[in-house]
């Protein structure tokens, strides 16, 4: 059986290794990218089943990121759970306006909460 592919667009390599050794290695197939660039370009080649996305990234932000996304016709339709410090709620409401499902502030998380949202995202 195929693995769920997954790739979390984060540029802090501690975090996304912590998600990334969360995960099931039986079950899913994670990829990183540390750049909005990389990650559309990734998310482009491998189709995940799911993005986890950061705002603050080098270069293009998360907003742009999540907004050129949504205009390509081949990654539209995957979900985004955005993973972020910022926590306001007009930053909440952007990410949900431009098409995220969900909205998780780093300093309320624990990784457990993070795999259970990416989790209820895949069934």
């Amino acid at each position: 059986m195929p693995k769920t592919k997954i790739l979390i667009i984060e540029d802090d390599k501690f975090l996304s290794r912590l998600i990334k050794d969360s995960l099931d290695p039986e079950k899913f197939e994670v990829a990183v990218a540390l750049s909005a660039d990389e990650g559309i370009d990734q998310a482009i080649i491998d189709r995940p089943a799911l993005i986890v996305l950061d705002i603050l990234l080098p270069g293009k932000d998360g907003f742009t990121c999540l907004r050129e996304m949504k205009k390509n016709p081949k990654i539209k339709n995957i979900p985004v759970i955005i993973l972020s410090n910022l926590g306001q709620d007009e930053e909440i409401k952007k990410g949900r306006a431009l098409g995220a499902v969900d909205y998780i502030i780093k300093a309320n998380f624990s990784i457990d909460r993070v795999i259970k949202k990416i989790l209820r995202q895949l069934k």
